[in-house]
């Protein structure tokens, strides 16, 4: 192998690279060098030309893979997750502040020996799943610019799939793990609340925040995982959550077809790759249902049709008020949503004892099964999204925002990884103490496919 830097970053394939003679520095200056012919997506908010590379790169251990398993690897971090020396935007400049240390996954990944390369673009605060909310620019769709990317961790997902970085940390609160996962054909892994800690992650809402990863394929997501998993006595919402090993369900339920919505530019696509996913699914040899999905989308709409969405008011109403000529027009409007009158402490535990009631009956029927939609009904363009910003973003999130109210791991996967044109993917979804369900059903789908 020569020393040329692969046109797609993987940890496998940088690894092989490094056996054969290629460097960090050199993987370092292509990066550079790639990143400056790409400003016109709007991908970074702190590109890598201005991150502290070098001392990075000097502080490297000896390459030892077993020790150090993501030795050399470059990845990109959401600009809502500290990066210690580094300023935290949260894609308003008005909020910026430069944090000592780095969040909790971050160190933890630098200490296996990869390096973070630059801060990703995003829908401000983390508020949207479009890509297109940020005054640092709309993030274009790696493959079709006038598409959106999807969000709120948009450029994070483009990173990875321009070459610009081997996975990318996002978050996730209502989806923003997921569908910029599916737009740009890469595998999103939403890990179960508390899985990974959050401290140091500015607040969506603190309570169903979780960081993701997004990488090229399901092994090196959960390669990422392993290293950035484990309970953190600082956070507050840390949990103890074991991976058990992957296999597979005892059920498949998928979403009754008469209830989904398919919408956008191509939306006869979209529909056709879901029945193409679900012959796909009924072929794994593991008994499949089609179920309705109305108690899950039921629980949806607490997210922001309830009371719930004071918690983004809470940790942001401040900010808000005393700074709202710098926050994104689009956003200020969704955030002060939650400081509405009639979202008193009692509407919001009326909410919670409804939610309770989704919990309790979603636990009963994922018990030893997975539930399968799809991660989003379809796409839009910069320019529709612009022309209705909040109806666009809000189909965007239909199939989305259940999740982390219900308390569930989920993963998203292309139908295909090679679809450039109109990307489509499912979500695997399952209790948070049956992820390792989620994965195994993910590893035989994505093999039916030669993904």
């Amino acid at each position: 192998m020569t020393k040329r830097v692969p046109d797609t970053l993987t940890i496998e394939g940088l690894h092989e690279a490094y056996d054969a003679g290629l460097t960090p520095a050199e993987v370092i200056a292509a990066i550079k060098e790639r990143s400056a012919g790409l400003t016109a997506k709007h991908i970074w908010i702190t590109p890598p030309d201005e991150m502290p590379l070098d001392s990075y790169i000097a502080a490297l251990p000896e390459r030892d893979y077993e020790r150090y398993p993501l030795w050399g690897i470059p990845f990109a971090v959401k600009d809502n997750i500290d990066v210690a020396g580094v300023p935290t935007t949260a894609a308003c400049p008005a909020y910026a502040y430069t944090p000592e240390k780095s969040a909790t996954v971050v160190a933890k990944l630098m200490a296996t020996g990869a390096i973070p390369v630059g801060k990703t673009n995003l829908d401000q605060f983390a508020t949207g799943l479009v890509g297109t909310r940020s005054p640092y620019g709309e993030v274009e769709n790696a493959y079709v610019p006038e598409r959106i990317s999807g969000g709120s961790s948009s450029g994070s997902a483009v990173s990875v799939a321009t070459g610009l970085a081997a996975f990318a940390l996002g978050t996730d609160t209502a989806g923003s793990g997921r569908v910029p996962a599916m737009l740009q054909a890469l595998v999103g892994y939403k890990p179960p609340l508390g899985a990974w800690s959050t401290r140091g992650v500015v607040p969506a809402c603190a309570s169903l925040d979780c960081v993701t990863v997004f990488a090229h394929d399901l092994e090196e997501a959960k390669a990422v995982d392993r290293m950035a998993r484990g309970y953190d006595a600082d956070c507050c919402w840390s949990r103890h959550i074991e991976h058990q090993a992957d296999a597979l369900p005892e059920r498949i339920l998928i979403a009754d077809e008469a209830e989904l919505t398919f919408f956008g530019v191509a939306p006869d696509d979209a529909r056709a790759k879901w029945r193409a996913s679900v012959a796909r699914l009924k072929k794994l040899g593991v008994p499949a249902e089609i179920i309705s999905i109305k108690d899950f989308m039921d629980a949806a709409k607490l997210l922001y049709d309830g009371a719930f969405v004071a918690e983004r008011w809470a940790d942001l109403g401040d900010f808000v008020r005393s700074h709202g000529d710098e926050v994104f027009s689009v956003t200020k409007g969704i955030l002060e949503t939650g400081g509405k009158s009639e979202y008193t402490a009692a509407r919001l535990f009326l909410d919670m004892h409804k939610l309770q009631e989704y919990r309790h009956r979603a636990a009963a029927v994922l018990q030893g099964a997975v539930l399968v939609m799809p991660t989003a009904g379809g796409t839009f363009t910069r320019d529709m999204v612009r022309d209705d910003p909040v109806a666009t973003n809000s189909q965007m999130g239909l199939y989305t925002n259940h999740c982390n109210l219900l308390d569930l791991a989920a993963i998203a996967v292309p139908e295909d990884n090679q679809g450039r044109e109109n990307p489509f993917g499912i979500t695997i979804f399952a209790l948070h103490e049956a992820e390792h369900l989620i994965c195994g059903t993910a590893a035989a789908f994505l093999a039916g496919s030669g993904c």
